[in-house]
């Protein structure tokens, strides 16, 4: 930026009118402590979707999303100064009135949860990076309501079980980059999600889960409280656990997730002014129910190729093209030939 210190302010809406509304805001200040590299961000949403109907029509359907998240960040000097420690505190509320694909149907469900991540970045490029690595490693969790709530969850009602949402969240994404000859550049990811429970009696959250496959646009779905993670050449949501019911599957996402990605990539304009880059790309990922299931080599696999062009006033554009070579069992259209597009950012990160 040419001028001022840093600040980002964002402001976002959209509906399609009675069927579809969501608006944002966001702040952050990345010099909050004066002359201490102290980053402080805020961050509020609400989201509603209904099928249209009036709510005295048996048939009506709705879900609304409200949430709020305050966070600081900062830099550390050690290991090196590569090393970034953050924490976040976000609540959520989820109004569900007969609304299927998630453990309950109707009632509120409230998500208070605290979250910290450590990272650390030596891209020597945002953009085009030709050589470093980028590691974070992220622990979300709610209060163990149910270890003191004295609510015996064997016997009680749905809107009494899914009130307070509880889980614990483990997250992991590392990323290399190694210019191999001229500026031909290869990138390595490989990626992990774990939702885990405090108690069996309640069993699995309800919501933070991953849906993997397709663009992964936006990251995470605020209308559906689970995280998007982009695996080109399968549909939106489709890679799914196996045995799975494809339309629960699909709405509510899968607690445990895996990906890895190789992509070479050669830069085609390199200024001021724009940045493009053409790539192919292998990759593999898969979902599971149970960690007894968990397997990282049994993966669902894509190939393929795509562009990405980055303009100053737009952000960073992309197109891909993947082919997915596994059947999703229930779901005969998720793999094969797909189209990706991108906006503002990239399929599978930097």
């Amino acid at each position: 930026m040419p001028k001022g210190d840093g600040q980002k302010l964002s402001l976002r809406g959209q509906t399609n009118g009675k069927y579809y509304q969501s608006y944002s805001f966001s702040f952050s200040q990345p010099w909050f402590g004066g002359e201490k590299p102290v980053s402080f961000g805020v961050s509020a949403f609400t989201s509603l979707q209904s099928n249209g109907l009036s709510s005295d029509n048996a048939q009506f359907q709705k879900i609304r999303l409200n949430g709020v998240t305050v966070s600081l960040g900062r830099r550390l000097n050690w290991p090196d100064n590569y090393f970034q420690l953050s924490h976040a505190v976000n609540l959520q509320q989820y109004i569900l009135n007969n609304y299927s694909g998630y453990l309950f149907s109707t009632g509120t469900s409230y998500n208070l949860n605290l979250s910290q991540e450590i990272s650390r970045d030596s891209r020597d490029s945002p953009i085009f990076p030709k050589s470093g690595s980028f590691l974070r490693f992220t622990i979300q969790a709610t209060p163990p309501y149910s270890l003191f709530n004295k609510v015996n969850y064997a016997t009680a009602s749905d809107k009494e079980k899914y009130r307070f949402t509880e889980y614990h969240k483990w997250k992991f994404d590392s990323q290399w980059y190694q210019r191999v000859v001229g500026n031909l550049v290869i990138k390595a990811q490989a990626q992990f999600g774990f939702l885990g429970q405090y108690n069996k009696a309640v069993g699995q959250s309800a919501f933070e889960r991953f849906k993997l496959g397709g663009d992964g646009m936006q990251g995470f779905d605020f209308l559906q409280g689970s995280e998007l993670i982009a695996m080109r050449g399968y549909s939106n949501n489709t890679v799914i656990p196996v045995g799975s019911n494809p339309n629960v599957a699909q709405q509510s996402g899968s607690p445990i997730y895996t990906k890895y990605v190789l992509e070479a990539r050669y830069p085609v304009i390199a200024s001021q002014q724009a940045t493009a880059f053409v790539l192919a790309f292998a990759e593999g990922g898969n979902t599971w129910n149970r960690f007894s299931d968990f397997n990282p080599f049994n993966i669902r696999r894509s190939v393929g190729v795509g562009a990405r062009i980055f303009l100053p006033i737009f952000g960073l554009l992309g197109i891909d093209y993947g082919y997915g070579f596994d059947a999703i069992p229930g779901l005969p259209s998720a793999n094969k030939g797909q189209f990706h597009f991108s906006i503002a950012q990239q399929l599978g990160g930097f």
